[in-house]
């Protein structure tokens, strides 16, 4: 990957729906040249996939979470258990594998207060091997993810 590759992929992580015509005169590349670097780094997995990134306040999820959950035990059934029953609830949008105290460490929206509570009864408490759970809310964003950095 060159520099041409990285302005390439700030560019698309900005915007990805624009033209590759577009995208070309931004990096100083033609069209030609500009599709067959982005279908390569495509090929090469470092383009995942394309995605809108939508305002979730606007789509009605002005309430974001972070919780971290510790099981009752690590074995590999327990941890198994727990990640496939995250996959089921689309109010979990984010679920990692932590060091430190907690387990797990997750991200999850609601309507508001209310509807967290709906959220934490039905679908949290729900999940098998959890021992402690502790719940942050999000006062608000300073700074959400736009991208990731790329060097070069």
């Amino acid at each position: 990957m060159d520099r041409t590759d990285a302005r390439i992929l700030r560019a698309l992580q900005r915007d990805s729906s624009r033209p590759v015509a577009d995208l070309a005169v931004e990096v100083g590349l033609s069209a030609s040249a500009c599709h067959r670097r982005v279908k390569l780094l495509e090929e090469a997995g470092i383009v995942a996939g394309y995605a809108a990134r939508l305002d979730r306040g606007r789509l009605g999820f002005p309430v974001q979470v972070f919780v971290e959950i510790t099981l009752s035990s690590q074995s590999q059934e327990a941890l198994t258990a727990f990640e496939t029953a995250v996959l089921r609830f689309e109010e979990i949008l984010e679920c990692h594998l932590t060091t430190g105290q907690a387990d797990y460490f997750l991200r999850v929206v609601a309507r508001d207060v209310a509807d967290y509570d709906n959220v934490h009864r039905n679908c949290l408490a729900r999940l098998p091997g959890v021992a402690r759970m502790q719940t942050i809310f999000v006062l608000r964003p300073i700074r959400e993810f736009q991208g990731y950095p790329v060097g070069a």
